[in-house]
């Protein structure tokens, strides 16, 4: 009886275990824009590092929104008036996101930890 009792706690354990841990890690979200005007946004200053969902609304025929960082260089169209996502990795690092034709105006920063 003693051994039935320990070999049911232990899959009582095993199964909490089992149905409490997450099935997969979830992407974060960001939102990122450019236009109308001469504004280029990120909805985060900094994150952590891990997948991102990015979703980037390009408001405007005369800008871009282009991001640099670690391992990602990723663009919008400048003739282009749509939003976009991208599925990205950011790691450890600085990351500049830009307007290339107002690189000297628009333009910001998101660390990620």
């Amino acid at each position: 009886m003693r051994i039935w009792t320990t070999v049911l706690a232990a899959a009582v354990v095993a199964l909490t275990l089992v149905v409490g841990a997450p099935s997969a890690t979830q992407a974060g979200k960001l939102t990122a824009t450019d236009g109308p005007g001469f504004t280029i946004t990120m909805s985060a200053k900094a994150v952590k590092h891990g997948t991102y969902v990015i979703t980037v609304r390009d408001r405007s025929n005369i800008h871009d929104f282009h991001l640099i960082g670690p391992g990602v260089n990723k663009k919008t169209s400048v003739a282009a008036v749509k939003t976009y996502t991208w599925t990205v990795t950011l790691k450890r690092g600085t990351y500049r996101f830009i307007c290339d034709p107002h690189a000297t105006i628009m333009k910001g920063v998101l660390r990620v930890t």
